[in-house]
């Protein structure tokens, strides 16, 4: 039987997804971070799979999301945009912490996932955590401080005020700078990593995780079977049933069955 349990850690409201008998046992753990404008319960159908597979899954809201929105225009909140990227980096790791206290997360087998602005956090937290053993990153991109400078620029050019100044802008910028893994890949360290993305993808465009993968690989040259790249040539920006599927294997294969990495 799977439970799914409702808690706040930190004012982070989140779904605590495990099968019932392993509710008290250290377990593989994994968490999901959902996309831009969506919420923790539009992926429990990915953590019910994925606890019936032995896995320990959390789901949190991001900032001004599901139970933690502010009533912001759709304008304010694609402003407030990598505010909630790097808050959500921060909340992965208090998350992280309440179930270790707790005894309840084999230290090894740690996992991330993320659909579209998830996975965009999930390699910005590549980046930041080394304890992350195994990521999937479906519909992400790694490239916090180019897009973050053209979307600047392309709120100033339609005549939108930003609501920061300079300053702040600079400041956003080298924040965003030292988490974007594009700058920095050695940081993966050879972490088992699967992307996935529809090829018809307009929101988040399928050539950029394509591209940064491609620039991977000879990190990987020894090790290739840690590094997939998998797309649906007809599947736009919504994650398939094929892509659930793959991920749970990949889990399964790099964080379940496997003592260290």
């Amino acid at each position: 039987m799977i439970i799914i349990e409702k808690i706040k850690i930190n004012d982070v409201p989140i779904l605590h997804i495990v099968a019932k008998e392993s509710y008290d046992q250290s377990l593989p753990f994994i968490q999901f971070i959902h996309g831009f404008t969506s919420a923790k319960e539009h992926n429990l159908h990915f953590a019910y799979n994925l606890a019936e597979k032995g896995f320990r899954i959390v789901l949190p809201d991001a900032l001004y999301h599901g139970e933690r929105e502010a009533n912001l225009s759709g304008m304010q909140l694609n402003m407030q945009f990598w505010d909630i990227v790097l808050q959500t980096i921060e909340d992965i790791e208090h998350v992280k912490h309440y179930f270790e206290a707790k005894g309840l997360i084999q230290e090894d087998k740690i996992g991330l996932v993320g659909t579209s602005m998830g996975g965009i956090v999930t390699l910005g937290a590549l980046s930041r955590y080394p304890w992350i053993n195994t990521a999937v990153c479906l519909m992400g991109m790694p490239y916090y401080e180019k897009f973050a400078n053209y979307t600047i620029q392309e709120v100033k050019k339609r005549g939108y005020e930003l609501p920061l100044s300079e300053e702040e802008i600079d400041r956003l910028l080298k924040r965003l700078g030292e988490l974007d893994l594009s700058k920095q890949p050695e940081k993966l360290e050879n972490r088992p990593l699967l992307f996935w993305h529809g090829k018809k993808d307009e929101t988040v465009p399928y050539m950029y995780s394509r591209q940064f993968y491609e620039t991977i690989l000879p990190l990987y040259e020894e090790t290739p079977e840690k590094l997939s790249y998998i797309t649906e040539e007809h599947t736009g920006h919504k994650v398939s049933r094929k892509a659930m599927l793959r991920t749970i294997e990949w889990f399964e294969e790099f964080l379940q069955n496997q003592a260290s990495l």
